[in-house]
């Protein structure tokens, strides 16, 4: 026994010392093969196939470890698939041996220091497969990234024919068989017309047939702290249907209105959506939500100075949002809201529904105003002829098109002003020194 030990031992010291030569032999071979320009044309030619591009290029490759290179610049486009295009600077990259048996280049940890990645949802065509050597079953066919990580990167995509995407954020993307998912946190997102948020985390997948939004977690950069979260499917082949929820809590109103609003509305909003369809196009869109608005305010819009200044009453320019909530329900081209709410208490409150089809507008609000409101408006009573809760009620019924909005309220207003010469004579001078007033304010 003690024999066959020590025979054990010089054979595994002499497989030892020969594979050291080997290598001391092969390493300055090794070098020159990986730094050559056939080795890295060839490289070119298989991570351009791999990873479906048109065409990819590498800065000179230099060999720094045993199964480690570098490069400065990697840049590949015209992309048929998930990736559009991918740009990265300061590259490492770790070759592992043992995936030539499995017919691959495999590359077990890449490291990137920044760059760029367009990505895209892209149609999938059949490529038709080139003639091949007979030794070909015996040389690998593919590169195979087991791993990639990125420093601050840019991962970017097109929205309404403008550059959007993820900016300055860490990337990881895995294999998921031929496809892969893609992580990323930190960093903005910036997609115009929508405010920039900052990215917690996104993890999603896209393959031949599927997108999948594992988790889209958004934060906004204002003290407030709002956070978004998005979380779905998509089909990308036959299939090309839609199932998205999105989850909003406390979202600053003023970063999502036009920039016009923004200095006189505020509060924080929280919905809940589900956004369903045949695609991603709105013609084929079905789905519910709800939204509730807190600490909401509006002040000294255009169309609430007009009202105070025709009323007489300072208080109607501006509004504290008590409560603010509806429900809606939308399958296109129908648009329902339902449990629709809005009150500024001890001084207005609606209540209703309306309900959109295509440009169509239809539906019944009440309208409930403080008595003290109506001072300004002759037989108030019989244009508000109810009494509860501390309101005067109306029913105000809407009709026309979202581009000529009509109600039947204002002519209810009129016909009654009509019938007190004095009333309507203050409404006039009012209007009046309001054109004045506008007027010298231009000048």
């Amino acid at each position: 026994m003690r024999k066959g030990w020590l025979l054990s031992a010089a054979i595994v010291g002499i497989v030892f010392v020969a594979l050291i030569c080997a290598a001391g032999f092969l390493n300055p071979r090794l070098t020159r093969l990986v730094e050559s320009d056939k080795f890295r044309a060839e490289m070119e030619k298989e991570t351009a196939k791999g990873l479906h591009f048109a065409n990819a290029h590498f800065d000179p490759i230099k060999r720094t470890g045993i199964w480690i290179a570098e490069t400065a610049k990697f840049q590949a486009k015209d992309g048929s698939k998930a990736m559009r295009s991918l740009e990265a600077h300061g590259i490492s990259a770790r070759f592992n041996p043992l995936g030539v048996f499995l017919r691959r280049w495999q590359l077990d940890e890449v490291r990137i220091e920044g760059g760029e990645v367009g990505i895209q949802v892209y149609e999938p065509k059949p490529q038709p497969s080139p003639a091949k050597p007979w030794y070909a079953i015996f040389l690998p066919n593919r590169v195979y990234l087991k791993r990639v990580e990125s420093e601050p990167v840019d991962v970017t995509w097109r929205f309404r024919e403008k550059r959007a995407g993820f900016f300055g954020t860490r990337l990881l993307i895995t294999p998921h068989g031929r496809d892969f998912e893609y992580q990323a946190r930190g960093g903005e997102i910036k997609m115009s017309p929508f405010p920039e948020l900052q990215l917690q985390h996104t993890h999603l997948l896209i393959t031949k047939t599927l997108l999948a939004l594992y988790n889209l977690d958004l934060q906004s950069k204002t003290e407030s702290a709002g956070q978004l979260h998005v979380e779905g499917k998509a089909g990308t082949r036959d299939d090309r249907s839609v199932d998205f929820k999105i989850d909003l809590e406390r979202m600053p109103i003023a970063e999502w209105a036009p920039n016009e609003w923004r200095e006189h509305v505020a509060g924080q909003a929280s919905a809940r959506i589900h956004w369903q369809g045949e695609n991603t196009k709105l013609e084929t869109s079905r789905g519910s939500a709800t939204l509730r608005v807190d600490g909401g305010r509006v002040s000294e819009l255009p169309f609430l100075r007009k009202i105070a200044a025709l009323t007489n009453e300072k208080g109607l320019e501006h509004f504290e949002l008590n409560e603010c909530r509806l429900d809606l329900e939308w399958h296109y081209p129908k648009t329902d809201v339902k449990n629709l709410v809005i009150e500024d208490k001890g001084k207005i409150r609606v209540e209703g529904e309306v309900t959109l089809h295509e440009k169509t507008l239809g539906g019944a609000i009440k309208l409930g105003v403080a008595p003290h409101l109506l001072d300004w408006l002759p037989k108030a009573d019989e244009v508000f002829p109810h009494k509860h809760d501390g309101y005067m009620w109306t029913t105000v019924h809407l009709s026309g098109t979202t581009d000529s909005p009509q109600q039947d309220l204002s002519p209810r207003i009129v016909e009654a002003i009509k019938e007190s010469p004095g009333a309507a004579l203050g409404v006039l001078f009012r209007q009046f020194g309001e054109w004045l007033g506008n007027a010298f304010h231009a000048e």
